[in-house]
């Protein structure tokens, strides 16, 4: 049985941070030379640490069910054949990243993720809802129209409207990803905000206005909505239902999506959920069939030269050659039992479709008292990228729950929607400088 990796959920976005996961006031800055030739300086979100306890998080969508596909897994490559990562000789720089005697080198594809199921965060802000001044018509109701010609206004209320799916897509396309895109106002909208606010020199709050929402309408005026036609290809699949026990997982040939939905959510940066309300009695089941879908943009190339992962915040930020924020994500950045390393690590290698090493003696799944070898897939452990760490065992990498990232906590590593850690992965090479910096919020 080969080695496992452990999870190690970053925050990075956490420098984002801002309102909704304000960072720390000990914690390392995250912006431009500043932050790396003064790691003492004051964080440029210390600013809004108060405005967490008024941050309105809409619970979570739950999208982690798999219903049952009558569609067989195609077979993937044998692991035998999957590249092998060896682990390098020396760790990158003057890091003070703590050791783990449970920790094993990673020597082949496989990986190991100290976590089972996302664990709830106990911390989350309140989820109560928010009478709106106006109610937001029903989500079912929503058309290409209504979303693309939405403005915003001042004093709108919190929760679920057409402006701020148009404001999240907006976001994602000027590279400050909301996470999974849903329309509702929460913690990872208000951390995209504050990181476009950094980005575009504004002063930051985490807070939507008129300055912050003419800078996102002067950025892309295509709309943000489209139509899609459904292919072939799309209902082929394959697909699977995932079971919960990691004995049942290495059975199958493939962690498949479960449904069309959740490929097409994933496709698109949406929330699964939301991707099936704004299309209400369409059959997705169908060829030919058209439905409504954001427009994330094209992808942006730019290459990133330094990742900073922002644990109070829970963000991770990438940086250009100049030291410039170009890219923010919200991410899940360990917990208090399982915390994620400390000081400066590097990339060491990057591993698309990952098989996943599940090992008892670094935590417990179920009664699975055996080493287990997972298959490939979006809903493996890890997603469907790896970005393997200089620390041993931690990585980057995707998940099989996008809904669930920062609203719950991770067993170490710094955990990404797919499609962001997918992204990231093409932006990076092995040797860039990742810096863990700041202290988990309350």
């Amino acid at each position: 049985m080969l080695p496992f990796f452990r999870q190690t959920t970053l925050t990075l976005a956490c420098m984002a941070a801002l309102a909704a996961c304000a960072a720390p006031k000990d914690s390392t800055p995250v912006q431009t030379q500043s932050m790396i030739t003064n790691p003492v300086a004051t964080d440029p979100f210390d600013s809004i640490e108060s405005k967490i306890d008024t941050i309105d998080q809409t619970p979570a969508l739950d999208t982690t069910s798999k219903q049952p596909n009558n569609n067989q897994p195609l077979p993937l490559n044998d692991p035998k054949q999957m590249p092998v990562i060896r682990a390098p000789a020396t760790q990158a720089g003057s890091s003070t990243v703590e050791s783990s005697n449970t920790e094993q080198a990673l020597t082949d594809q496989s990986l190991t993720d100290h976590s089972t199921d996302p664990i709830a965060d106990p911390t989350s802000p309140s989820t109560e809802s928010n009478t709106a001044t106006t109610p937001p018509p029903d989500v079912s109701l929503w058309t290409a129209d209504l979303i693309n010609t939405a403005t915003w206004v001042e004093g709108l209320d919190k929760g679920q409207y057409p402006v701020y799916a148009k404001a999240q897509i907006l976001l994602d396309r000027s590279h400050s990803s909301p996470g999974a895109i849903d329309g509702i106002t929460g913690r990872n909208m208000l951390k995209s905000i504050a990181a476009f606010e950094l980005m575009q020199g504004l002063p930051v709050d985490g807070l939507m206005d008129a300055e912050v929402w003419n800078r996102l309408m002067l950025a892309d005026t295509s709309p943000v909505m489209i139509s899609y036609t459904l292919t072939d290809a799309d209902i082929k699949g394959p697909y699977a239902s995932t079971p919960h026990d990691y004995a049942e997982q290495a059975k199958m040939k493939g962690l498949y999506y479960g449904s069309v939905t959740e490929m097409l959510g994933e496709r698109f940066h949406m929330d699964q959920r939301f991707l099936e309300q704004i299309n209400s009695g369409k059959d997705f089941s169908k060829v030919g069939e058209q439905i409504l879908v954001a427009d994330p943009g094209p992808a942006d190339t730019r290459p990133i030269h330094l990742l900073i992962a922002h644990k109070g915040a829970r963000e991770l930020y990438g940086f250009d050659e100049n030291h410039n924020m170009i890219v923010a994500y919200p991410a899940t950045i360990g917990s208090d039992d399982t915390p994620s390393p400390s000081g400066d690590v590097t990339i060491k290698a990057i591993a698309p479709n990952p098989w996943y090493g599940y090992n008892p003696k670094n935590f417990i799944q179920g009664k699975n008292m055996k080493p287990l070898s997972l298959p490939p897939g979006p809903n493996n452990p890890v997603g469907s990228m790896w970005i393997a760490l200089s620390k041993p065992s931690y990585g980057i990498h995707g998940t099989p729950s996008p809904s669930r990232i920062d609203k719950s906590r991770s067993h170490g590593c710094v955990r990404l929607t797919n499609w962001d850690a997918e992204a990231l992965a093409k932006r990076i090479k092995k040797g860039v400088p990742v810096q863990f910096r700041g202290s988990p919020s309350n």
